[in-house]
C-alpha cells in the first residue's frame, strides 16, 4: 500500500479566513505554503485536455535557474498526445494521486500512486487518465546537458515502493534517501529523489553546496533551516533553495518526507 502524499487543497478559503501566512520569497529561498495553492493560481497548457496545473518553479531571475516543476491535475478522460514541446527537455513524473496511463516510445505503463518515470530529451511519450477520478503528479523538467563521450540515459519506470531507502551512516536508520538513479551515473545531470526523516530525526549540520533544490513536502511536518531562518513546514509545502543556501532540518512527531530535485554531475557554467 503506497503511503498518502500531499497535493494542493485547491478550492478557495472562506472570506473570514485569516490573511496571515507563511509565504516567503527572498534572495536565498522561497516557501510556497500548501494554503496558497488554490484554484485561482492554476494554469493550463497547450495540447493537454481536461488538465490544469500549479506551476511551483520556473527559470527566472532570482528564482529557479535550472528547472521547472509543475503539479499537474488530469481529470478523467484528460491527457495529452503532445505533452512536451521542447526536444531538449528531460523530465521526471511522480504520481501522488490516482493513476495515469503513460506510453513511452510505444510501450504502455500504468503509474499508480508512487509511480516514477524518467523521460530523456527527445522521447516520444503520451499520458492519459483512463480512470474515474482525477490524477495528480509532479512533473520536473530540465534542459539536458550532454557531455562528450557519455551516452544519454534511457527512459525508465518504477514505483518508490520498489526502491530501498538508503540510510545515512550513523543515523540508526532515521534519515535516508530513496534514489532512483545512482549518484555516480554520469549520464544523469539531475536527481529527483525522496528524502525520509523518521520522527525526531535531524539533518545535523547546515548543508551549504552548489546544487539548486526544489523540495515538495509529501508527508509530515518539520522545522527547516533556510539561510538564516528556521521555518515550520508541513505536507503540501514547496521550498526552493538557491545554490549555497544553508539548510538543515528537525523532523516533527511523524515521518517527514519530501520530493527533492537537484542538479548534479556537470561543470559549472563559466561566463567566458
Amino acid at each position: 500500500m503506497a503511503p498518502h502524499y500531499a497535493s494542493p487543497i485547491a478550492g478557495l478559503p472562506g472570506q473570514m479566513a485569516l490573511h496571515t501566512g507563511r509565504a516567503t520569497f527572498n534572495e536565498a529561498y522561497a516557501l510556497i505554503p500548501r494554503g496558497v495553492m488554490r484554484d485561482i493560481v492554476t494554469s493550463y497548457l497547450p495540447h493537454w485536455r481536461e488538465t490544469r496545473l500549479w506551476v511551483i518553479a520556473r527559470p527566472m531571475s532570482g528564482f529557479a535557474e535550472t528547472f521547472s516543476q509543475y503539479i499537474v491535475e488530469v481529470a478523467p478522460g484528460g491527457g495529452s498526445e503532445r505533452p512536451e514541446p521542447n526536444p531538449a527537455a528531460e523530465g521526471v513524473i511522480f504520481v501522488v494521486e490516482g493513476q495515469v496511463d503513460l506510453t513511452i516510445e510505444g510501450q504502455a505503463h500504468v503509474l499508480e500512486r508512487g509511480g516514477y518515470a524518467f523521460l530523456p530529451p527527445g522521447t516520444a511519450w503520451t499520458l492519459a487518465n483512463a480512470g474515474n477520478a482525477p490524477a495528480r503528479f509532479h512533473w520536473v523538467r530540465k534542459r539536458y546537458e550532454a557531455a562528450e563521450g557519455i551516452d544519454q540515459p534511457p527512459a525508465f519506470v518504477t514505483n518508490e515502493q520498489n526502491e530501498p531507502i538508503r540510510w545515512m551512516p550513523g543515523t540508526n536508520d532515521t534519515w535516508g534517501t530513496t534514489r532512483f538513479v545512482e549518484p555516480s551515473d554520469l549520464r544523469h545531470d539531475m536527481h529527483v529523489n525522496i528524502v525520509t526523516l523518521e520522527p525526531g530525526a535531524v539533518i545535523p549540520f547546515e548543508e551549504t553546496h552548489v546544487m539548486e533544490h526544489g523540495l515538495y513536502v509529501l508527508e509530515g511536518k518539520a522545522v527547516y533551516r533556510l539561510n538564516r531562518d528556521w521555518v515550520e513546514v508541513e505536507a503540501g509545502d514547496f521550498m526552493w533553495l538557491r545554490a549555497f543556501c544553508p539548510q538543515a532540518c528537525y523532523a516533527g512527531p511523524e515521518r517527514f518526507r519530501y520530493l527533492l530535485y537537484k542538479d548534479v554531475n556537470r561543470h559549472a557554467k563559466l561566463p567566458f
